[in-house]
C-alpha cells in the first residue's frame, strides 16, 4: 500500500487550534485515510473499489456492522494542552498511547484554567456527576472566578518558592491544583478514536472535554471525511434499544399500551426524545 497523503489534512498539520482559555489541539501526524480503510477491507482487490460512492458505501457498511479492524489501520497523533482534571478523564481511554510533560523533570508553567462566567453553574438536580444547564447569575459566577484565580495564584507562588529553596520538583508540585495545564502527545487508531468521540461528544460528558472532542472531530474529518460522515450518521447520531425496549416499541407502534414502567419507561422515553432531536 502506498503512503496516504490527504491534502486537506496536510493543511492543518502542526497548527494549534485553541480550546478553552489556554489550551489547544494540534494534529502532529496521521497514517492512513479513507482509502486505507477500503484497501484493508478488500485487500485482495489491491487498489480497492473504484469510485468515491463505492468507497463511501463500503465504509458505511463496515461501521454499521461493526467490522472494526479496517478502521484500526488509520492512526492519528495529537499534541494537546488541557487542564489536569480534563486529562484525568482523557486517560480513561486506555487504548491511546500517551507521553505527558513531567513535573519531576520540568518546572510547571503558571497556567491555570478559569472557566468563563457562562460555564459556572450549580450542581444538576438530575445528574449526580454534572452541572446544571442554567448558569449562575453573573455576579455570583464572577465571585467564584475570583476565588479560583486567588487559589491558583497562592498555590503557584508557594510552588515557586519551594523550588527556589531547593525542594525537589516532584515534591513541590504536590499542592498544585487540578486546574493546572498539562501537555501530552496522544496517539490512537481510528476505531478507538471514534469510540472516544462518541463518549466525549455526548451531552452528558463534561463541557470542557466536549470542547476538545469537537475540535478533534473536525481534524479527523480532514483525514477521513467518508469515515467521519458514517460515524456521525451510524454512531454519534444513532440511538440503540434493548430487546425489551424494542418489544415496547412494537407495542406502541401497534397502538397498544407501553408495557414499560418507572425507570425503564423514563429511559425509553429519553431515547425516543433523543432520536427525535437528532
Amino acid at each position: 500500500m502506498a503512503h496516504c497523503i490527504v491534502p486537506e489534512a496536510e493543511e492543518i498539520l502542526d497548527k494549534e487550534f485553541a480550546v478553552l482559555d489556554k489550551g489547544f489541539v494540534r494534529l502532529v501526524d496521521y497514517y492512513g485515510s479513507d482509502q486505507r480503510i477500503v484497501q484493508s477491507a478488500r485487500v485482495s482487490y489491491g487498489d480497492g473499489t473504484k469510485s468515491v460512492s463505492q468507497d463511501a458505501a463500503l465504509i458505511d457498511y463496515l461501521l454499521r456492522h461493526q467490522h472494526t479492524s479496517p478502521f484500526e489501520q488509520v492512526v492519528l497523533t495529537f499534541h494537546v494542552k488541557m487542564p489536569i482534571f480534563v486529562a484525568r478523564q482523557w486517560v480513561r481511554h486506555r487504548t491511546g498511547r500517551m507521553n505527558e510533560v513531567s513535573g519531576r523533570y520540568s518546572i510547571m508553567r503558571d497556567e491555570f484554567y478559569v472557566p468563563e462566567e457562562g460555564c459556572i453553574s450549580s450542581q444538576s438536580k438530575d445528574n449526580k456527576q454534572g452541572r446544571s444547564a442554567e448558569p449562575l447569575p453573573p455576579e455570583l459566577a464572577q465571585k467564584y472566578r475570583e476565588q479560583f484565580q486567588k487559589g491558583q495564584e497562592d498555590s503557584y507562588k508557594a510552588y515557586s518558592e519551594m523550588v527556589e529553596e531547593g525542594l525537589a520538583r516532584e515534591i513541590a508540585r504536590i499542592n498544585l491544583p487540578l486546574s493546572l495545564y498539562t501537555e501530552f502527545y496522544w496517539q490512537m487508531d481510528l476505531h478507538n478514536l471514534f469510540h472516544f468521540l462518541k463518549l466525549r461528544l455526548d451531552s452528558h460528558a463534561q463541557y470542557e472535554i466536549r470542547e476538545y472532542a469537537k475540535i478533534m472531530l473536525e481534524m479527523v474529518r480532514k483525514v477521513c471525511p467518508l469515515a467521519t460522515s458514517s460515524f456521525e450518521n451510524d454512531v454519534r447520531d444513532s440511538v440503540s434499544f434493548t430487546g425489551e425496549e424494542m418489544q415496547a416499541l412494537r407495542e406502541v407502534l401497534a397502538g397498544k399500551e407501553n408495557p414499560l414502567t418507572d425507570k425503564k419507561l423514563r429511559r425509553f422515553e429519553e431515547k425516543i426524545s433523543t432520536g427525535v432531536q437528532l
